[in-house]
């Protein structure tokens, strides 16, 4: 038999999150093989019933799983239930027509690509540590900035006491203006791993100023030319990557 807990089968059918699950079952609402469900319960999704207020819900097959990339724009947040009200990317991808959660996240300031699924299993994987999928960033500095400078980043670092994974930062451009007539450099900076604000946080500890900030690779998915806050499904050949991580 292959149990799970019950909130990770309600998240798995794509009909609550955890959380929410978590509180229907406490109010009593879920049932398995005909008796009521307690918190911390486990199940087999294809062998026992469970139902949602009289409803059963029944387990997925991996073609009813959902995958889609969006090039999030800056002024989104990844947090589906923000307290503080602000717009969140479930805004952008309404004509969906299904609930999918952001694998990982980008701060509000952030953009590119984003990956959401529906698939909790696969999801759970690749935001594991031991996944290992480079992230690559497109980051624009205030000013000319030197290699000598921007090689800062690749020194050992930590975060809020944790030492960080090594990154790799590389010059794209540089004593470029704008069209508001401001010197840039454009530099590609690709991570390991993805602590909270990592690159905004280690640039500020360089003493650079970060203009830009966009995500335009995860392992080998790429955002390629998709327009600044729409979105596209996977193809075949992406969820299989993502899928044999």
């Amino acid at each position: 038999m292959n149990e799970i807990r019950l909130q990770k089968f309600f998240s798995d059918a794509g009909v609550m999150s955890r959380r929410h699950a978590e509180a229907a079952i406490a109010d009593g609402r879920v049932t398995v093989n005909g008796v009521v469900a307690e918190v911390g319960m486990k199940v087999d999704p294809w062998y026992d019933t469970v139902t949602l207020d009289g409803r059963e819900i029944r387990p997925r097959t991996i073609e009813e799983y959902t995958y889609i990339m969006l090039n999030k724009p800056a002024g989104y947040v990844t947090t589906l239930s923000d307290e503080k009200g602000r717009a969140d990317v479930t805004e952008l991808i309404g004509d969906l027509g299904k609930r999918v959660y952001p694998i990982g996240r980008l701060d509000m300031y952030s953009e590119g690509l984003l990956l959401l699924t529906d698939d909790g299993e696969t999801a759970n994987k690749i935001m594991h540590p031991s996944s290992n999928i480079g992230k690559v960033y497109a980051v624009r500095l205030r000013g000319n900035v030197s290699a000598e400078d921007v090689k800062k980043l690749e020194a050992p670092m930590e975060l809020d006491g944790y030492k960080l994974c090594p990154v790799n930062a590389e010059i794209v451009s540089s004593s470029r203006k704008t069209g508001r007539g401001e010197n840039v450099t454009d530099i590609l900076v690709t991570l390991m791993e993805g602590r909270n604000r990592q690159i905004r946080r280690m640039c500020e500890m360089c003493g650079l100023t970060i203009l830009r900030l966009r995500r335009i690779s995860e392992g080998e998915i790429t955002l390629g030319n998709l327009p600044a806050g729409k979105w596209r499904h996977l193809t075949d050949e992406e969820v299989a990557y993502l899928k044999g991580i």
